[in-house]
């Protein structure tokens, strides 16, 4: 592998190991690290009066209007079930990663976590995504970082 290969390699790596070392993120298993499938990197999830906040973190080989990162979901992990989909209305070639956020998410009093996935216009998923455990204390509508 050249050295100009091994620096973004290296450089996502080192982010892996600190989202997961601050409890920020954790990296579901099985998943394809090549970025033609989006990579959920970060997700910071905030409730507020009754609904959430989602701001997520995607990194993907954005090229063009033919293959660009367009979605990510917020899905039940148990049931698959789909709470909430951030359209992405175009590429973003110059901007990786990049974050979007989407208010007035709904979900349900007894989902502790939920699954957080990205999607392209070719690969669809299949690259990292990210489970979140929602906070216990979210009746007192706290502040609230993913784990």
């Amino acid at each position: 592998m050249a050295v100009g290969k091994k620096v973004p390699f290296l450089l996502l790596l080192i982010l892996v190991i600190v989202l997961w070392s601050t409890g920020v993120a954790v990296a579901q298993d099985g998943f394809n690290t090549d970025l033609d499938y989006p990579q959920v990197t970060y997700v910071k999830a905030v409730f507020q009066g009754a609904s959430w906040t989602f701001s997520v973190t995607v990194h993907h080989r954005d090229e063009g209007w033919a293959h660009y990162a367009d979605r990510w979901q917020v899905l039940e992990p148990v049931t698959g079930r789909i709470l909430a989909e951030r359209i992405l209305a175009h590429p973003h070639d110059t901007e990786q990663p990049f974050t979007r956020s989407m208010r007035g998410i709904s979900i349900p009093e007894d989902v502790n976590e939920v699954l957080v996935r990205a999607g392209c216009t070719i690969h669809d998923f299949g690259g990292r995504q990210v489970l979140v455990r929602l906070a216990e204390s979210v009746k007192t509508r706290e502040y609230v970082v993913v784990r």
